[in-house]
């Protein structure tokens, strides 16, 4: 029997039960952002099913954006939003709003609501314990966008060990301690990487990866990197999709044994992602 929904429950078929086993002690890194993170219904249905994950012996690492928060704050404040190649640009006064945002307000809402369900979240930034060494990606003073320049991911075995689900803010710490904010798909997908993670998952407010982007039923459910460098070639990769793209790509190339993009508003689609053959969503392999 395959997996059906009701409105509260996903129930397992034997086939996701065949997979439960095979990622019992495994570590996914999701990365949480888009319209996904804006509803409190989706952001509700998300908790509920990575905690039963967490809950099913899989370890989680969670990096979350928050780009239309920031987005709100800077128009508050009377601040410039910028971006470039889908990504966003930032100076000495919007970053002290990014961190605020990011680190101060969804990171702990996060580790809240995880604790409502009697998770134990720690929420911290990629400052902490040097996780992240970041510099200017366009090597000025000005910029604080920040490319990764090493991770060091001693404080997420760590807390992984003890069992702790770690919720992470993309932000990375200059060599002369300055703050820069890091794209949260790279930030992720770097992570995954030096972890060694088993799977890297993009939690978003898209299908995933389509054909045609105006038609949401040309979903390509398996893609390899080869093929991707085809669509971006052909025009249909733009904006936004590009990094989340090239931040699968980076994971699988480097020991990461698949990438998924999945649409965070359908509910369960974590799950089905991962517990059905099936799958509704885009999974990037080598």
């Amino acid at each position: 029997m395959s997996n059906t929904m009701s409105d509260n429950t996903f129930y397992f078929s034997s086939e996701a039960t065949s997979l439960i086993k095979n990622y019992v002690g495994s570590t996914f890194i999701i990365k949480y952002g888009g319209s996904a993170m804006k509803n409190e219904t989706f952001q509700y249905n998300l908790i509920q099913d990575i905690s039963l994950l967490y809950s099913l012996g899989v370890n989680i690492v969670l990096v979350h954006g928050g780009g239309h928060i920031i987005d709100t704050w800077l128009e508050k404040l009377n601040i410039d939003i910028c971006f470039q190649d889908g990504l966003r640009m930032t100076d000495s006064a919007s970053i002290e709003v990014i961190e605020m945002v990011l680190s101060g307000k969804i990171n702990k809402k996060l580790v809240s609501l995880f604790s409502k369900n009697d998770i134990s979240a720690t929420g911290i930034s990629g400052k902490d314990g040097n996780l992240v060494i970041a510099s200017s990606i366009s090597q000025t003073t000005t910029n604080l966008t920040g490319q990764i320049d090493n991770v060091n991911p001693q404080i997420i075995h760590t807390l992984l060990k003890d069992g702790f689900l770690p919720i992470i803010s993309s932000l990375g710490l200059g060599e002369n301690g300055e703050t820069y904010n890091i794209n949260a798909d790279t930030f992720a997908s770097s992570l995954a990487v030096a972890i060694n993670a088993d799977k890297y998952i993009l939690v978003t407010d898209t299908p995933g990866i389509l054909m045609d982007i105006t038609n949401p039923n040309t979903l390509i459910k398996k893609i390899n990197i080869d093929q991707i460098d085809r669509l971006k070639i052909d025009g249909n990769i733009s904006g936004g999709m590009i990094p989340k793209l090239d931040s699968c790509v980076n994971a699988v190339k480097n020991n990461v044994k698949s990438a998924h993009i999945i649409d965070g508003t359908l509910k369960h689609s974590l799950l089905y992602e991962l517990f059905s053959y099936k799958r509704v969503g885009s999974m990037v392999v080598l």
